[in-house]
């Protein structure tokens, strides 16, 4: 069965967001080191939370596994992912481990 990883990154006042980076060289991390566990990957950029709402995400980044093993080796193999964070925000992310249902 499916599961995802979303990894969200929160828009507050005391967050900095670098968009430019997140795509070309986060994104390329991601690609190198959990790429082969991976089944797809969409990257969601904040623009709303509603009619005149700030968006309450700079940004949300979902990607699915093939089932919880593909998931697993795909964390194990995370490590530079994780530690690039702080080269584009600011603050911790948010994460949501879920199963594909839809």
């Amino acid at each position: 069965m499916p599961v995802s990883l979303q990894v969200a990154y929160p828009a507050r006042d005391d967050t900095s967001f670098d968009y430019d980076y997140y795509l070309t060289t986060h994104m390329g991390l991601v690609a190198e080191h959990m790429g082969p566990h991976i089944q797809n990957t969409v990257v969601t950029k904040g623009l709303a939370g509603g009619p005149d709402t700030p968006p309450p995400f700079h940004a949300i980044a979902t990607i699915v596994f093939a089932d919880q093993n593909a998931m697993n080796a795909a964390m194990a193999a995370a490590g530079p992912v994780v530690a690039d964070i702080p080269n584009f925000y600011n603050q911790a992310p948010q994460m949501l481990i879920g199963e594909v249902v839809g």
